[in-house]
């Protein structure tokens, strides 16, 4: 008989706990239900009676566990969300990044979206570089998510017309192959993203990264894991390279050694050294 009712306060823990440990997110009280509807969906897949049942599976099975990780996490997402953030990056950012570039003698601008669900996100940032971004530069994005079935859709680079709102015209006509069933972006530019499993609570092996786009994620870790997770992307990035977080997310209090900016279009965060 499968279970019917709401975790019990010391299941709720136990799950909470393993999430909290392998991936940084918190589950508060005020999103208990969400868990709770996650976990009984996933003992019914599994045909499995108790809660304890499927706890003992994903302690035993790594495979299992990080498809536990996949179905808890949310994934929502647009292509340009939050405009303020890509006009930053089109005025301010990159005309930077190609200055101090020049310096070295590097032409490759290299960009990690953590965090980057469905794929929109870094699709949105090969968009606009592929327009901006003078010769002889080039681009390498990295695109990574916790949750597997979200980064097979950024692999397949298949958006339904839901999907597809917010891009602007030209760019719809230019990077997107419409099909009867939605609309299939170019492959030029899903050559120039790499989609890739990466667990933020762990160090990512990138580094000299120019920008770095992590938004809308660190709300779910807390303060600890939040101080981590940042100090690892200072790790990954390079000098003179930026940092852009959600914008309701914020460093302030925080002791990092990251540099606030305030542009003309928004706020991000730099690596001054």
């Amino acid at each position: 008989m499968l279970m019917t009712g709401l975790l019990t306060d010391a299941e709720f823990d136990m799950f909470r706990k393993v999430i909290y440990d392998k991936s940084g997110i918190t589950f508060s009280t005020t999103n208990r239900s969400i868990l709770d509807s996650r976990l009984k969906e996933k003992l019914r897949e599994k045909s499995l009676g108790t809660i304890k049942e499927y706890y003992d599976l994903i302690m035993s099975d790594e495979a299992e566990m990080n498809i536990m990780l996949d179905s808890v996490t949310t994934n929502l997402t647009r292509f340009f969300r939050n405009q303020p953030h890509f006009d930053a990056l089109i005025h301010y950012v990159i005309p930077h990044v190609i200055e101090e570039k020049k310096k070295a003698g590097d032409y490759t601008i290299k960009i990690w979206s953590a965090g980057c669900s469905t794929g929109e996100e870094p699709y949105t940032i090969a968009m606009i570089l592929k327009e901006i971004l003078p010769p002889p530069f080039k681009f390498q994005i990295t695109a990574s998510d916790i949750s597997l079935k979200s980064l097979m859709v950024g692999q397949q680079g298949f958006y339904p017309e839901s999907r597809i709102a917010g891009i602007p015209p030209n760019f719809l006509s230019k990077y997107f192959i419409k099909n009867d069933k939605g609309y299939q972006v170019v492959q030029d530019l899903m050559s120039t993203i790499k989609f890739d499993y990466h667990n933020l609570r762990n160090d990512s092996g990138m580094r000299n990264l120019d920008v770095v786009f992590c938004r809308n994620v660190l709300i779910y870790f807390d303060e600890p894991a939040q101080k981590a997770c940042i100090d690892r992307f200072w790790d990954a990035m390079g000098p003179k390279s930026y940092l852009f977080i959600g914008h309701s997310e914020s460093l302030f209090g925080m002791e990092t050694k990251f540099e606030f900016l305030k542009t003309d279009w928004a706020c991000l965060y730099q690596k001054n050294v």
